[in-house]
């Protein structure tokens, strides 16, 4: 049975400065390098085949820290998809260490959500400026779209298609996969695996650093299950 992982990045800089951070590309905290570190203990025992990421510093930043508590051998490589000359440049001329490589794959359809005029806006100055109405339907709303930005179900539209196409065939030919992305674009994800309506995926909360764990049985057929008997599973 094949093992989804999904974690959201450990906390950035602008998480700890309750600013809207979107797109730009901030860094993870101190707290989030430990948030990293530990979900990397919690996970430490399942033998990942490949990994997904957004193209965001902090996503990537995370699943480099976790996967470096890996009870396993395999390396974690970044795939620059797209770019030939650096994937001629990058080539693995020993069949052995090519073997011991874990793929990363970037994409921008994982990035968070893109928070237009909001981004590196005070959360709380914004909340006290437009109002609660104002700032719920922006923040915490499915079709609410910030000004020259994105909506969670716009997020949705592009984070799921490539769900669909890139992660489901691993999960159905049975490889453990994680994805490390962010808050909005995990929760697109949730949504479609756990059929949750508009109403209840906007009231969500994914933690910073912590991990979610699917039990994947066929094609379409999955249940989560806690991150520490997922992890068990697979230790000696």
């Amino acid at each position: 049975m094949a093992k989804l992982v999904l974690l959201r990045h450990g906390e950035s800089v602008w998480n700890k400065q309750n600013l809207f951070t979107g797109w730009v590309d901030i860094p993870l905290s101190q707290k989030g390098i430990k948030e990293a570190f530990d979900a990397g203990d919690r996970i430490a025992d399942i033998p990942f085949d490949v990994i997904f990421v957004s193209t965001l510093i902090r996503s990537q930043l995370t699943a480099m820290l976790a996967m470096s508590r890996s009870h396993h051998e395999r390396v974690p490589c970044l795939i620059h998809e797209g770019d030939p000359y650096f994937l001629s440049m990058a080539k693995v001329n020993d069949p052995q260490s090519e073997k011991k490589l874990l793929p990363v794959y970037a994409a921008s359809a994982l990035n968070e959500r893109m928070y237009g005029a909001l981004q590196g806006l005070n959360k709380e100055a914004t909340l006290k400026k437009y109002g609660e109405e104002q700032f719920t339907q922006w923040r915490r709303s499915y079709r609410g779209q910030p000004p020259h930005g994105e909506s969670l179900a716009m997020t949705a539209e592009r984070a799921l298609p490539y769900f669909q196409q890139k992660v489901l065939p691993r999960l159905e030919r049975g490889e453990h996969v994680l994805i490390s992305a962010h808050g909005n674009s995990l929760r697109a994800i949730v949504m479609f695996l756990e059929k949750l309506s508009e109403e209840a995926i906007v009231k969500l909360e994914l933690p910073t650093g912590e991990p979610l764990c699917y039990d994947v049985k066929g094609p379409h057929t999955w249940k989560r299950e806690k991150i520490e008997e997922c992890n068990k599973k697979f230790q000696k």
